[in-house]
């Protein structure tokens, strides 16, 4: 099984936290999607012999596009590529676009889940990170797209300057309140050239409390799972049937496609990404060309890249798996660079797979970094 990711590069302002790639500008939105049906045409040999399974909309603001220009791209795919019988269509979507009237002219597309982009429910937080939507708006757009998809996200922040644990547990309260399917949760992280950056620098918002952070992490862990969601990546919380099949894919390291600018690819041997700026994407693919570039990983980059992936879900780092899909020498390289943490009870050896605990799952990153092969002698 396969996935094809579509980057759509358009959001109405700028999130002050955000450094993916998008533009507010709409002026080349119809030639992007014309750009992005094309892409999808070129590039359908990469999955021959694969069924798509999982088709994710994210950005960006995908709910920028009308319905006709998503139902467009869904059906590119579907003429080109082979598509499960019910393959998990997912659509990104901030809270201000998504009215009752649109809410229901997706539930009439084959889109079947939506992952909402909520982030807090206090408008202090919004304003902070420059959201585009009223906490209102939040509350409202959940209420009514519970009317017409079963297959419900939200995101939510932690960690957000001048957030207290109070504030948090309130925001778990209501997100709690709205019996959703799945939740992921992210730490706010300050990246290099963000207006949120530029921001601290400046002593105008304080620094992000990293302590706070890991605080808020382990009070979502304990408050999901006593209301049975399963933690079953770092950042994504599930109902038992209601995974992402399309987060799930990427961290157990299954083929995927990503089209649009700045979207990345992965073929279980190579990684691809495609370039970052709208015009350059338009003008290469007008004359038949695909502005990518790849990676091939070797060994010792497939070996690392394994570990950090499994350590941040419920599947782990199967040792076996690492000995016949890499050698014995990397076998015997993880158990003595994880017994320490074994020690320290930030790892946990159940049979033959390595787990992070709940005492590591937040420092899971960090310990798998430790983890990677650096050379072979």
């Amino acid at each position: 099984m396969s996935g094809i990711y579509i980057h759509i590069p358009f959001c109405k302002q700028a999130c002050h936290y955000c450094d993916f790639h998008f533009s507010t500008s709409l002026k080349k939105k119809d030639a992007m999607v014309n750009a992005l049906v094309r892409e999808i045409e070129l590039r359908k040999h990469e999955l021959k012999g694969e069924t798509v399974e999982t088709i994710y909309f994210g950005g960006g603001t995908p709910s920028l596009l009308e319905g006709s220009e998503i139902e467009g791209l869904i059906r590119t795919i579907f003429d080109h590529y082979e598509v499960a019988e019910r393959p998990e269509i997912t659509l990104e979507a901030n809270p201000d676009d998504l009215s009752n009237d649109r809410m229901a002219e997706l539930s009439e597309s084959r889109i079947n889940r939506l992952s909402i982009g909520i982030q807090s429910f206090f408008e202090e937080d919004l304003k902070l990170m420059n959201r585009a939507h009223t906490a209102e708006e939040a509350k409202n757009c959940i209420n009514g797209a519970k009317k017409y998809f079963d297959n419900i996200s939200i995101d939510l922040i932690y960690g957000i300057p001048r957030m207290e644990n109070d504030r948090w547990n309130e925001n778990i309260d209501k997100a709690l309140s709205f019996d959703l399917p799945h939740i992921s949760s992210y730490a706010l992280t300050i990246e290099p050239k963000t207006a949120l950056a530029a921001f601290i620098k400046k002593g105008i918002v304080e620094a992000v409390d990293d302590d706070r952070a890991q605080e808020q992490f382990y009070l979502l862990c304990d408050r999901l799972e006593a209301e049975g969601y399963v933690n079953y990546e770092l950042s994504n919380f599930g109902k038992p049937g209601f995974f992402s099949k399309n987060n799930t894919a990427y961290w157990q390291g299954k083929k995927y496609v990503g089209i649009g600018p700045s979207a990345h690819s992965f073929d279980g041997q190579k990684r691809g990404w495609n370039i970052r700026n709208n015009h350059k994407y338009i003008a290469a693919i007008e004359k038949g060309g695909l502005p990518i570039e790849h990676e091939t990983l070797s060994t010792i980059d497939r070996y690392n890249e394994y570990v950090m992936t499994g350590l941040r879900t419920i599947w782990g780092v199967s040792l076996e798996k690492v000995e016949n899909g890499f050698g014995g020498n990397y076998r015997q390289y993880l158990e003595q660079q994880a017994a320490k943490y074994i020690d320290r009870q930030l790892l946990v050896l159940v049979g033959d797979t390595l787990l992070t605990t709940k005492k590591g799952k937040f420092l899971a990153d960090g310990i798998a970094s430790d983890l990677f092969m650096l050379n072979l002698s």
